[in-house]
């Protein structure tokens, strides 16, 4: 799928706030049949790498890059990832970065258009952003990167739209829409949507991005993080035992949802031959048995918690308690 004209390898940004559903529709876009062969960059915020393993499509290439945001000190990794694929031009037909839900995706976007070498075999074809109908408004007041993510978005997927009502999903986009008027907004459930909805849209609008950020195109883009955010991942190579995982995590969540953004991890249960992925956004906590551990894998234990005001000693000591 490059670019007829130019030749050029289309790339698509997919970003979103913590929990929106990024990888749902990464995993969406890599299991349709389609034909193509898309080679994946995943960032993740935190030091143990969750989404890779999250990430379908034998046929793919991933590149996983953990303890850093993309748009800040792993940029450089980006860089050196994509230009390494360059070099093998025809084994892909596109490449798909998938930011963290931390991530500013201008810095990212930019990197296409300063980064010389980068810059003159991709073409940027959209950043493609996710946003969870529930929690978009809260994250505009308390989330400078959210508002970014939507501001930047050339397409916007507002997800989760079972969980809110018509009422409130009209609210929600005109939030969006007095922040950028000219994204494409499509509704959706799990991420289902079609991949010509997604990709190959030509939809990156250089004028529109320097309209909102003169200093796009300088080499030394400002931008800021909320420093009150945290990332603790746990791991533990002994097996769980979901009569006391799940009572846990529960009461957990529930009495810290607030402040714990997102959640996730994959788990080894005693007497379960699968790996059990879990979710959670605040609250809401979603898992399901993901496939067979194979022989050659360690049935590691690992668990992610992103949010503010976080206890890690207490986080800990409850998931060490869960131990069979």
């Amino acid at each position: 799928m490059p670019d007829t004209e130019t030749n050029k390898i289309p790339v698509t940004v997919l970003t979103g706030y913590l929990g929106a559903g990024k990888t749902t529709l990464l995993n969406r876009i890599l299991s349709e049949p389609h034909g193509k062969k898309f080679a994946v960059v995943v960032n993740e915020f935190g030091e143990i790498g969750i989404d890779n393993d999250l990430v379908v499509g034998a046929d793919e290439e991933v590149f996983e890059m953990n303890n850093g945001c993309i748009c800040c000190t792993v940029r450089g990794d980006l860089i050196r990832i994509i230009d390494g694929l360059l070099r093998r031009k025809g084994d892909f037909d596109g490449i798909i970065v998938e930011t963290t839900g931390l991530a500013d995706p201008a810095p990212v976007a930019q990197t296409f258009f300063v980064d010389e070498t980068v810059g003159a075999k991709t073409a940027l074809d959209a950043v493609v952003t996710v946003a969870d109908a529930k929690w978009l408004k809260d994250r505009l007041k308390d989330a400078p990167e959210a508002k970014n993510q939507i501001a930047f978005a050339d397409v916007i997927l507002l997800n989760k739209t079972d969980l809110v009502s018509e009422t409130e999903l009209k609210d929600v986009e005109m939030r969006i829409r007095a922040i950028n008027p000219f994204a494409r907004i499509h509704r959706t459930q799990k991420s289902d949507i079609a991949i010509d909805k997604v990709l190959g849209q030509g939809a990156f609008d250089l004028d529109r991005i320097t309209a909102i950020d003169p200093d796009f195109l300088e080499g030394g883009h400002k931008h800021f993080h909320d420093e009150d955010m945290q990332s603790f991942s746990f791991s533990s190579d002994k097996p769980l035992d979901p009569d006391k995982f799940f009572p846990w995590i529960q009461e957990l969540t529930q009495k810290e949802g607030p402040n714990i953004l997102r959640s996730k991890g994959i788990l080894a249960f005693k007497d379960d031959p699968d790996r059990f992925v879990f979710q959670g956004v605040h609250m809401i906590l979603d898992g399901d048995h993901q496939r067979p551990w194979r022989d050659d894998e360690a049935k590691l234990s690992r668990i992610v918690f992103i949010g503010r005001h976080l206890d890690q000693k207490a986080l800990e000591a409850g998931f060490r308690a869960c131990v069979a």
